[in-house]
């Protein structure tokens, strides 16, 4: 495999990892590309292992034993080498995960196949914090959701924040965009889905009432942070379920929320 060594950061062979801090360029830039950076020798593996497939290495060279055998397995993906100042310089910040990559984004699986055999589903409308849906991502690989379906106005999956918070787990769940907001849950009723939002509205059940009732195949709708959840998807799902709260406090956090939810409403057979 043949190695560059970067000795600019103008150097135009590295421009997808340039400005990575600029979180309105990247959500514009990555999708229209068709990429998305995997950050950390760790996450990388995690992508490949899941079929993605890498566009370019870049790293220090510190960390090139490391992945020795990953090198062996792309001969003709090229890595681009630099000291940690000048990879600072190139991404804005400090790398020290390991390594980075960019990987081309895989093709979008249609909605149909994603829901054949699935029980647990989660949906997320407008959760626009990259933090929280990776967090999420990783909740659900553990604890057995089966797909996650994002709004057109949520977050990025793929978005490098949310790949390292979730420890690349949104390359093992598999997800979809929805288009049509919130339309597309007519799908899962269709499917024979229970939807239920995770909102406090006044007829909201317990979280062990519904847990009790073992429906088979249920969707969780969790809504944006601050607001919750908007007025024409309350309508659309079948009912609104709550996690009972002490100490005078009326929620938690959409991520924690999450990680009670799909625990107590997970499969029972």
């Amino acid at each position: 495999m043949t190695f560059h060594h970067l000795d600019s950061a103008e150097d135009p062979r590295v421009s997808d990892y340039t400005r990575l801090t600029d979180v309105h360029l990247r959500k514009v830039r990555e999708p229209a590309e068709g990429l998305y950076i995997a950050e950390s020798s760790r996450v990388l593996r995690r992508a490949l292992a899941a079929g993605h497939r890498p566009r370019s290495f870049f790293l220090a060279e510190k960390w090139l034993e490391d992945l020795t055998d990953i090198f062996e397995q792309y001969p003709d993906v090229p890595a681009y080498i630099g000291t940690a100042a000048l990879l600072e310089e190139i991404t804005g910040f400090h790398l020290h995960r390991g390594a980075m990559a960019a990987m081309h984004r895989p093709e979008p699986v249609p909605l149909a196949r994603l829901l054949a055999g699935a029980r647990r589903v989660a949906v997320l409308e407008d959760i626009v914090d990259h933090t929280n849906v990776g967090a999420i991502f990783r909740s659900a690989a553990a604890l057995g959701v089966d797909a996650v379906l994002v709004s057109p106005r949520c977050g990025d999956p793929l978005y490098r924040r949310s790949v390292r918070v979730s420890m690349g787990t949104v390359f093992q769940v598999p997800w979809a965009r929805l288009e049509d907001w919130p339309g597309e849950l007519r799908m899962l009723r269709e499917q024979g889905f229970t939807v239920a939002a995770l909102e406090l509205t006044g007829d909201a059940v317990d979280l062990d009432v519904l847990a009790a009732r073992k429906p088979d195949k249920l969707a969780l709708v969790l809504g944006t942070e601050g607001a919750g959840m908007s007025e024409g998807t309350l309508a659309a799902v079948d009912l609104a379920v709550r996690i009972p709260m002490r100490a005078g406090v009326d929620s938690l956090n959409v991520a924690a929320a999450s990680a009670v939810a799909f625990w107590e409403l997970r499969p029972r057979d």
